[in-house]
């Protein structure tokens, strides 16, 4: 099924779709008064992949995208397609023989920047999925693919109707659910990470519900040694999945 087309700002979010799917770059608008050297590797870029290029001002550029953090690119991208849900992803990760799936789960997570720096680690980090909740729980927009620099066009972002019952299934899948809680006795850096993981992180203060917390394996706390409580989600997410990904590594010979 057909969507309508959607934009994108930014030269990481632009940059990333006319890598990976440029096909499905429609064209792409520049703020021509912008003559530095970024621009310029930018835009011969966008004729190397044959899109179409309209010269605009930054005005413009900030009407089509709604903020003014759009570096002086937006770009009209038709969808790609991706996995429509989070058991077809499972079972492809099944089938290609992904024995360790590593999976980010933000429960409460409203604050599109946040997202956008979670699907960014969790890109980094080699995550398959982010799932989170619909309900109190951001979607991805302009801003959120724009702070994530192109890994929400690489990481599949799925919202759940219930949480507690997805984590369920997880579960029964053979998916270790592992919670962050300020008040665990184990760190991050106690729990075996190499196995099958969905790591589950609330929001900042908030921390997870106590529903999403009765349903986790384990918790475990990120350690403290300063003077502040609590770290951002997206930080706390890159704890999190690069200690996941610093025990998968193979040992140096």
């Amino acid at each position: 099924m057909s969507s309508s087309p959607k934009v994108l700002f930014g030269f990481h979010a632009v940059g990333v779709r006319l890598k990976t799917a440029p096909k499905s770059v429609l064209e792409v608008f520049y703020d021509v008064s912008r003559r530095d050297a970024r621009m310029r590797q930018f835009t011969d870029r966008v004729r190397e992949a044959g899109v179409r290029m309209v010269e605009c001002d930054g005005l413009r550029l900030a009407k089509m995208c709604g903020s003014h953090g759009h570096q002086g690119v937006v770009a009209r991208v038709d969808a790609v397609a991706q996995v429509t849900s989070l058991d077809e992803l499972l079972e492809q990760l099944e089938e290609a023989g992904t024995a360790q799936p590593l999976l980010l789960v933000l429960d409460g997570v409203t604050d599109p920047h946040n997202l956008g720096a979670c699907l960014r680690v969790a890109d980094g980090a080699g995550a398959q999925a982010v799932i989170a909740p619909k309900d109190h729980a951001a979607g991805i927009n302009a801003t959120v693919a724009k702070v994530a620099s192109g890994a929400a066009e690489t990481v599949p972002y799925f919202m759940v109707t219930n949480l507690a019952r997805t984590l369920n299934e997880l579960k029964e899948r053979n998916i270790w659910c592992i919670g962050t809680s300020d008040d665990a006795e184990k760190t991050i850096y106690d729990v075996d990470l190499t196995g099958p993981v969905a790591l589950i992180l609330g929001a900042e203060g908030e921390g997870m519900r106590q529903l999403t917390r009765k349903t986790c394996d384990e918790l475990v706390s990120i350690p403290m040694q300063g003077a502040v409580e609590s770290l951002n989600v997206s930080v706390a997410s890159g704890v999190c999945l690069y200690e996941a990904l610093r025990q998968r590594r193979p040992a140096a010979a």
